[in-house]
């Protein structure tokens, strides 16, 4: 027999019950706030003592609710926020269990897609997608296999709200986390994210994707030219975090063509105009010693790409001599000098004038190439103050840099002989590697 305090707790949970069947919207959302005010943190067996062990009854109405109400906007993020007690509560697994039998995860994606919910609504959505995914690897998969990713990944590219975008990037990295059977599925929508219009969703993206890259191990063959393409933005926050992955992807099989794009990237290509150019404008060469006033706002994009393919060759060759050593045969020096010739672009003559200033200072045989391709005054010019060059050159010495015919690796490589007689260029792929190649440059330094 139940007692009289018993009896006396299921009278009133009976009695709340009735209360939120019999009640209409506002009545609801009056409940509801009570409920989030009263309850808020409370662990599972508290929340089963304040309901006289009948959570779950109230739970379920929830849900039945969301289901009903959810198109409609309806008291929508108070629904999520009460269901989001249940299921953050500390054991709370029996909620989870319930809420995602009756197709929870389905709802809360599906309320990322509409258009006509609030974006503080779709955020509590996210909130719960959390939960779901940090309670463990089997609702991982679950978000996963409900394209989950997909639909995560598009509301983060859509978003307008900078503080919803960082919870969208907190679910992403939980998925990417111990989720192996989904990671890849993860790691390819973060890239299909590196071509919104959203700066904030790239710089998110770019981020986590360093994380996922960590962990998968593997590049995807879409990334190089995914990441090269977010070097035209104007944001220097998303511009930084490319940058970042960059030095990260070099350590993988992408390497090569990563080296190399950035490389071609100094030398964008002009499309023609719709009017007929003389021959002489076709000539790549040439090209960026066009001073026409449409020009830069029509090739701005490219000449930010240039500039920060330029700032990125910097970085990776003052962090690696060997990736230094690599862009060299790629003719880096070349490129450099032309991209120190677009005068239609201050700040990729800076770049390029500073990454070819650390050249200069490494390598003695590049610092010959140049200073006779420049001839002495524009090369003194340079060495006193590589940043400052493009303020003080004038047009005949925009023309040397942008005509010049540097071939600095046909110098080093020589019947196949690398410069200073090491004869390995790589992109570093592991710790190993590094340590034998270096060990090997040291016998033969030591030998001479």
């Amino acid at each position: 027999m139940t007692s009289i305090k018993e009896q006396a707790a299921i009278s009133r949970l009976l009695s709340f019950l009735q209360d939120w069947d019999n009640a209409g919207k506002a009545a609801r959302s009056h409940i509801l706030d009570n409920f989030i005010e009263n309850n808020q943190g409370k662990t599972a067996p508290e929340l089963e003592q304040e309901f006289s062990q009948g959570a779950s009854l109230f739970l379920v109405r929830l849900t039945t609710w969301l289901r009903l109400t959810y198109m409609t906007g309806s008291s929508l993020e108070k629904v999520l926020r009460s269901i989001g007690i249940f299921l953050a509560s500390v054991n709370s697994n029996r909620y989870l269990i319930e809420f995602l039998e009756v197709g929870g995860v389905l709802t809360l994606l599906e309320i990322l897609g509409l258009e006509k919910i609030k974006e503080e609504d779709k955020k509590e959505s996210i909130k719960l997608l959390q939960v779901i995914a940090n309670s463990g690897r089997k609702y991982k998969e679950l978000i996963c296999e409900s394209y989950g990713v997909r639909s995560i990944a598009e509301f983060l590219a859509k978003s307008k709200s900078e503080e919803t975008q960082e919870e969208v990037q907190v679910l992403l990295d939980s998925l990417v986390h111990g989720n192996p059977k989904y990671q890849n599925q993860v790691y390819k929508g973060l890239i299909t994210l590196l071509p919104s219009v959203s700066p904030k969703a790239q710089q998110l993206a770019l981020q986590t994707l360093r994380t996922a890259q960590s962990i998968i191990g593997a590049t995807h063959p879409s990334i190089v030219d995914c990441v090269l393409n977010v070097l035209r933005t104007m944001h220097l926050e998303v511009q930084y975090e490319a940058i970042e992955l960059i030095k990260d992807l070099v350590n993988y099989d992408v390497c090569e063509a990563l080296l190399k794009g950035l490389v071609d990237l100094l030398t964008p290509s002009v499309p023609e105009a719709s009017e007929p150019q003389p021959k002489i404008l076709s000539d790549s060469t040439v090209v960026l010693q066009l001073t026409t006033a449409r020009l830069p706002a029509a090739y701005l994009p490219a000449f930010l790409q240039q500039a920060a393919a330029a700032k990125a060759i910097g970085v990776l060759a003052r962090g690696n001599t060997s990736l230094a050593e690599e862009m060299l045969r790629l003719r880096v020096v070349h490129s450099l000098m032309a991209a120190m010739g677009n005068a239609e672009h201050s700040n990729s003559q800076r770049q390029a004038s500073l990454t070819l200033e650390y050249f200069v200072r490494i390598f003695p045989v590049v610092a010959e190439h140049v200073q006779r391709s420049m001839g002495e005054e524009l090369y003194q010019l340079f060495r006193s103050n590589a940043e400052d060059l493009h303020m003080k050159i004038d047009s005949v010495q925009v023309d040397i840099l942008a005509t010049n015919k540097v071939n600095v690796s046909r110098a080093l490589y020589q019947h196949g002989q690398f410069y200073n007689n090491r004869s390995f260029y790589f992109c570093p792929r592991d710790p190993e590697q590094l340590s034998d190649i270096t060990r090997f440059q040291e016998d033969v330094e030591g030998k001479e």
